[in-house]
């Protein structure tokens, strides 16, 4: 009889375990189960570089989405982001690429309009501003000063 309480008391605790480890499994990897209440929007970018899926979306410096996917149309970057659903955006929001401190992850950074329209889910960005690249700045630097 005593077996079987201790048998079954470890059972409990492993599985207790296993959803402890599976929660924050889910948790800690920002994976959504059932679906997400946030609204896609796309926006278009000449450049990227370094802007990866699941990077931030910030309007004056909190977090208000992520980035769902970045792909390829006509020779632009185009990336869809899920916006939180108790934020609006107006029409004549701009969206920019920046980096989180000198050498940080990169994230995109919206800039709120004053516009009266918002932007309905599947809209689009239409003002955007590309990623700095910080090489090609550093080597326009070094070369422009030989002369």
């Amino acid at each position: 009889m005593r077996n079987i309480n201790v048998e079954t008391g470890v059972g409990i605790l492993l599985i207790t375990g296993l959803l402890c480890v599976g929660y924050l499994s889910i948790k800690l990897g920002d994976i959504s189960l059932f679906g997400t209440k946030q609204y896609p929007v796309t926006a278009r970018f000449a450049n990227v570089s370094g802007l990866k899926e699941g990077s931030v979306v910030e309007i004056a410096g909190v977090t208000v989405g992520k980035v769902s996917a970045i792909t390829l149309n006509d020779y632009e970057a185009e990336i869809e982001l899920l916006i939180d659903p108790d934020v609006k955006l107006q029409e004549d929001v701009i969206a920019s690429i920046r980096t989180q401190g000198i050498i940080g992850d990169k994230y995109v950074k919206i800039k709120t309009g004053g516009s009266d329209e918002f932007i309905e889910s599947g809209g689009e960005i239409i003002e955007t501003e590309s990623a700095i690249e910080l090489e090609e700045l550093v080597g326009k630097y070094i070369f422009d000063n030989e002369k």
